[in-house]
């Protein structure tokens, strides 16, 4: 009997310790030319926007916590990167209604994808009306818009989730 309960309790631990332990992989967007790093499988499906942009979005959740991806492949492109982070901050803006935001920290601005110079980024934490916790980034190279974000009901995984949000590459990175 004693060793049923050792065998059950090591079956436990490793079946809990895999649950636990998924790997960060790389996934490529569709047919973007973009890629990320993420915990979880994620679809992709494929729009277009308003413009005729071509907008890639998929979503997948890891322990609790929902990671989702925007990108945007744009139509017309930006040559002036102080205008396409103003595009990405519009966008941002734009997406708070959709995702139901109610608070939100502010946006912090200037920040540089993979310490590239030719790109932009911006950075936010926000809240919903259902109390989830959110932490964003979006990024542009004025000619492709990646919109990341996780969200959660609990205190978000700092470690994971920024691994996850500077992950995100374009075309040519």
């Amino acid at each position: 009997m004693f060793i049923y309960k050792i065998f059950f309790l090591f079956a436990f631990l490793v079946s809990s310790g895999t649950a636990y332990n998924q790997s960060l992989k790389k996934y490529t967007i569709s047919k973007s030319g973009c890629s990320l790093y993420n915990y979880c499988l994620m679809k992709f499906e494929m729009a277009k926007s308003q413009d005729s942009s071509i907008v890639y979005t998929g979503e997948c959740v890891n322990e609790g916590v929902t990671y989702g991806i925007i990108c945007v492949k744009l139509l017309n492109p930006l040559t002036d990167l102080a205008a396409a982070e103003d595009l990405l901050v519009s966008y941002s803006d734009y997406l708070k209604d959709g995702f139901e935001i109610v608070k939100a920290t502010g946006y912090g601005r200037g920040h540089f994808l993979n310490n590239d110079q030719n790109t932009r980024g911006i950075i936010d934490y926000w809240e919903d009306k259902k109390k989830n916790f959110w932490k964003i980034k979006a990024w542009t190279d004025g000619k492709t818009i990646g919109f990341l974000y996780v969200f959660s009901k609990k205190e978000l995984p700092e470690g994971k989730v920024n691994v996850y949000l500077d992950s995100f590459r374009m075309p040519g990175m």
